[in-house]
């Protein structure tokens, strides 16, 4: 019998060798989602990514820091990535976002970008991310928000029928708070024009 797809790990297994093509389309987005993160990274940061796909911002930003640590729960996604790596600082693992295997206080910043939305238990997510960063350590979470419009309710009918199940339909203002009560503060959030619905380009600090 097949168990239910709880935390989309089969979804993305399935999908990972196609993954970066169909990205290339985002291109744009993520150039100006790269504006929005570099001012807050310095050459001697460790920087800890989330649900890193194919690399579509590892590439992007990692050369910009001292060490950068890609992680993806999917080992086919991240094999993907692995085939585009040549920076001497990056590393490529597979790890759950919500049972890290760092110590405390391991890095500068991490980045979780379009992931939250999309998992069952974010809160956990957020907790490791407080225990692994650093002191007034940096949290940049780029993420998908929704309007609540007619277009954007059937786009996301169809992702989900698609097997993307989207699973938290915050606003801008709801997700900047959904952080802010778990230990964030914001420093910055704009709103980027997205392909299925508004991207929050949200900036915190660990409180």
């Amino acid at each position: 019998m097949n168990t239910p797809d709880t935390n989309g790990l089969r979804f993305w297994q399935r999908v990972a060798k196609l993954y970066a093509p169909f990205m290339k389309s985002s291109g744009p987005l993520y150039d100006r989602i790269t504006r929005r993160c570099l001012p807050y990274l310095s050459a001697d940061m460790a920087v800890l990514e989330l649900a890193c796909g194919s690399g579509q911002l590892t590439f992007r930003l990692a050369n910009r820091v001292e060490r950068w640590e890609a992680t993806d729960f999917s080992d086919k996604m991240v094999a993907e990535a692995q085939k585009r790596a040549s920076l001497p600082n990056l590393t490529f693992t597979v790890q759950d976002a919500t049972a890290l295997s760092y110590p405390d206080s391991s890095f500068d910043a991490v980045l979780i970008a379009n992931a939250l939305h999309i998992m069952p238990e974010p809160d956990k997510a957020l907790s490791e991310i407080c225990r692994v960063l650093k002191p007034e350590g940096l949290l940049l979470a780029p993420t998908f928000v929704w309007a609540g419009n007619s277009g954007h309710r059937f786009r996301a009918k169809l992702m989900d029928l698609a097997g993307f199940k989207v699973l938290h339909r915050w606003n801008a203002a709801a997700f900047s708070k959904f952080l802010e009560q778990r230990g964030f503060s914001t420093l910055e959030r704009d709103v980027l024009p997205g392909g299925v619905s508004p991207l929050c380009c949200l900036i915190a600090r660990k409180s």
